[in-house]
């Protein structure tokens, strides 16, 4: 065993013994983050705006502080962006993670000195805990590699911009600098396609043990060493390929197709990271769920899904939640980012320590009738139908169809599958799909049973056509994702034409 190996493993100790003795006691830790952070905002034009000086409470934050989405920070943000000092947080940021906005272009999320370590230190714990849980240390000495966005940074009113992992990679660990993977040029390529060409050149003979990435994007890599070798297990061309790193969407949907063009079973790792901050991770190859961070800076509510269009919803925190009900995730972070709505919906699975599932995102939904169906439903059903019958699916979207030509409205599901199905074979996954989601979610139960909808029926899609239409949007690779679910039928309507 290398010293790395033994450092690495003397450090993990210790980083999980600290991380267990705060989430032993999570109604403290976050009362110590929520005074620390109303502390620091007195001094700022937010601040000063909104009475911090008389918050002292939960109850008086919730009362002088309301929840905010982006758009409603965004004369803030605006200020920061032109160069103001000590408006959302003291100082100046360091960073702005720039990503796609809904109704005003791009967003500009600040990243400051205080709030770049809880991207940073997120993915270090997690691989810790996932050392001192499983001992394995072998990967230390070998390939690493994460796909992720360019690391070419730009600037805004000399403030350096640039997608968060282009950021968060000019932070790699000392002790994966020399192992990480792909070189600084290969991965300053602007153009997805073009970068996987190159990567995949450059890797394809290198020992890897560790892959990261958003999933289909990953899917994309694999599907391109396979064409380039001769080989179609990926397992064959990486032997020593151990630890799968993921974030950014559900993997189950991906589960079956990343099994048979791994060709064994491996270790993963998720991540639940998000440009305005690092959340949660999954702590053990045991339990389900992921950690929440209440330790980092970031002070936590959540609003149950159902109340949120309710004028004052209820704000809970940690120490009021309830296991098994839907919550939308509300922040307010060392980035000046106060009661600030993520639009990501989370269930907790355990409250001691706490671990949470996403379910989804709050814009992206289907209750065109009342039915309110969320992402983590459509995506259990659809891992469990593909798991009772081994389909492999590539990729897919789900939208209402409202006034079809004839016959009752139903859920279309369009998806992209890796092998041609029969029609009998359709015909029986929209059965179970369906059956499934009556099974998750009550409101559509009723709308079925009352023949207000008829049940789901699926679009078959050629293969790669996802992949064309991310292309044709400008929004292939990086942190770029599907939308699961659509209200409308925008994006379906644009695939089909």
């Amino acid at each position: 065993m290398s010293l790395k190996e033994l450092g690495a493993r003397f450090l993990a100790k210790f980083f999980v013994w600290r991380i267990r003795k705060w989430s032993k006691n999570p109604s403290q830790t976050q009362r110590t983050v929520f005074k620390k952070l109303i502390k620091r905002g007195k001094h700022t034009r937010f601040g000063e705006d909104h009475n911090f000086n008389n918050i002292k409470t939960h109850k008086d934050f919730t009362k002088h502080v309301k929840v905010k989405d982006y758009e409603e920070l965004k004369p803030y943000v605006d200020r920061v962006v032109k160069g103001e000092k000590d408006v959302l947080w003291p100082g100046r940021p360091l960073y702005f993670a720039k990503t796609s906005g809904t109704t005003s272009g791009f967003k500009y999320i600040p990243i400051t000195k205080d709030s770049m370590p809880t991207h940073i230190n997120g993915s270090r714990d997690a691989i810790f805990h996932y050392i001192e849980e499983t001992g394995n240390t072998e990967f230390l000495n070998k390939k690493v590699i994460f796909l992720q966005g360019s690391p070419l940074l730009g600037e805004t009113n000399g403030i350096k911009t640039g997608r968060l992992s282009g950021i968060v990679a000019h932070y790699t660990p000392s002790y994966l600098r020399k192992n990480i993977m792909p070189s600084w040029e290969n991965n300053c390529i602007e153009d997805w396609e073009e970068k996987v060409k190159e990567i995949t050149k450059e890797t394809i003979k290198e020992d890897m043990a560790v892959i990261g990435g958003i999933p289909p994007w990953v899917q994309m890599y694999f599907e391109k060493l396979r064409k380039e070798s001769d080989e179609k297990i990926i397992s064959k061309i990486f032997p020593n390929f151990r630890l799968f790193v993921y974030g950014g969407v559900n993997y189950e949907p991906y589960r079956n197709t990343f099994n048979e063009l791994i060709g064994k079973k491996i270790d993963s790792i998720e991540y639940f990271p998000a440009s305005e901050g690092f959340f949660a991770y999954q702590d053990s190859q045991k339990s389900n769920g992921l950690l929440l961070q209440l330790n980092s800076g970031i002070f936590y509510e959540f609003i149950k899904l159902e109340e949120m269009n309710q004028k004052e919803p209820k704000r809970h925190t940690v120490e009021n939640i309830e296991m098994g009900v839907n919550y939308i995730l509300i922040i307010s972070t060392t980035a000046g980012l106060w009661s600030y709505n993520t639009g990501d919906t989370v269930s907790f699975v355990s409250l001691i320590p706490h671990r949470l599932i996403v379910t989804g995102r709050y814009t992206h939904f289907i209750s065109a009738f009342g039915e309110h169906v969320i992402a983590g439903e459509v995506e259990n059903s659809l891992k469990k139908a593909t798991e009772e019958h081994a389909f492999k699916i590539n990729e897919f979207t789900v939208a209402p169809n409202i006034n079809p030509k004839k016959g009752l409205p139903f859920h279309q599901w369009w998806i992209e599958f890796e092998e041609p199905l029969k029609e009998s074979e359709i015909g029986k996954l929209e059965m179970d799909l369906d059956e499934n989601m009556r099974a998750q979610n009550s409101y559509y139960n009723d709308l079925i049973k009352g023949k207000v909808l008829k049940p789901l029926e699926i679009v078959v899609l050629k293969k790669g056509t996802f992949k064309n239409y991310m292309k044709k949007k400008g929004k292939l690779g990086g942190q770029n994702k599907l939308p699961r679910l659509s209200n409308d039928r925008k994006i379906v309507e644009e695939i089909k034409n």
